[in-house]
């Protein structure tokens, strides 16, 4: 594990789950120091999901952890500082070293332990557009390490055959950002959504800088909504386990959010004045969230602008 923390300056918020900020929204970077001890001080927590499916909780996104005698996969691997934690909280739950590893897009927080898990020849597998991002990387994260880069890529998705059971990853258009994939155990009746979902945390990020669109993160939640029955558990990018009835209430919030900026937009009325409108204010509601309504209502407001593709809505 290298000695020093990969940080993305303006990424780190202390205290939060999420740890994906973007530069726009203004916010400080603590020091190294207090970095390096607040990594020192996170817990990765494992709660099982169905046999041989388990979600690992920590700082950063979601893991998602598949287990068996055909090997363990992880979905996603939060920072590079934890890759260790991660390791131990897998080997608690009675799954050998890791094997496979999917990206569910290229945000650091999400992605920070593939160069310590490439180096383990751990096969790395993501949508074509998160080895291109992690390739060039912005203004906030270097270009990736070879090792961290994804050998397995895809296009549309693919499909593991692994444990007993049919692991679906499935690629989500222009929405969080332009690489998201959804990854759905068949048997064990779990999906994990990626940053396409903020489970009570936060109102949703729309990465515009990285082809992310509104519209298709409705679009994503209407297709996973057709995926799933009563029984599904949900592992969102962000927050607790999920149901369907979560789902369908973001998927809700999404919906009369969007509609309502549209229909702003097209009585001419400028950002600031639809901001002014307060179109999710009933949403808004956690203090500590990640995204507040204002800058949630501004990327659905851009997102609009945006060209519609073919893809960016429900079908």
């Amino acid at each position: 594990m290298p000695n020093q923390i990969p940080r993305p300056k303006s990424r780190m918020v202390p205290g939060l789950l999420l740890a994906a900020v973007p530069l726009a929204l203004g916010v400080s970077s603590p020091g190294l120091a207090q970095e390096a001890d607040q990594f020192a001080k996170v817990e990765i927590k494992a709660e099982p999901l169905a046999e041989g499916v388990a979600v690992l909780f920590g700082a950063g996104g979601n893991i998602g952890v598949s287990y068996g005698p055909d090997g363990t996969i992880l979905i996603d691997d939060q920072f590079a500082p934890l890759t260790e934690k991660i390791r131990t909280a897998v080997q608690n739950l009675g799954a050998g070293p890791v094997d496979y590893l999917i990206n569910t897009h290229w945000h650091h927080d999400h992605t920070g332990g593939n160069e310590n898990l490439g180096k383990s020849d751990v096969l790395i597998m993501a949508h074509d557009h998160v080895r291109d991002r992690l390739i060039t990387g912005n203004d906030n994260v270097p270009p990736a390490a070879p090792e961290a880069l994804p050998v397995v890529t895809y296009h549309d998705g693919i499909k593991l055959h692994l444990n007993g059971d049919e692991v679906r990853v499935q690629h989500m258009k222009h929405a969080h950002t332009d690489g998201d994939s959804i990854v759905f155990w068949k048997k064990a009746n779990v999906v994990h959504m990626g940053d396409l979902f903020f489970n009570k945390v936060t109102l949703p990020f729309i990465d515009l800088s990285s082809g992310g669109n509104a519209r298709g993160v409705l679009a994503a939640a209407e297709k996973v909504l057709a995926m799933v029955d009563d029984d599904t558990r949900i592992i969102p990018g962000h927050g607790p386990i999920a149901t369907k009835a979560d789902l369908q209430a973001y998927r809700d919030m999404m919906n009369t959010v969007i509609a309502a900026v549209a229909k702003a937009q097209g009585e001419g009325k400028s950002l600031q004045q639809v901001q002014a409108m307060k179109p999710a204010a009933q949403w808004d509601i956690n203090p500590d969230a990640f995204i507040k309504g204002d800058a949630f209502v501004e990327a659905v407001y851009k997102s609009l602008q945006r060209p519609v593709h073919a893809e960016d809505h429900p079908h």
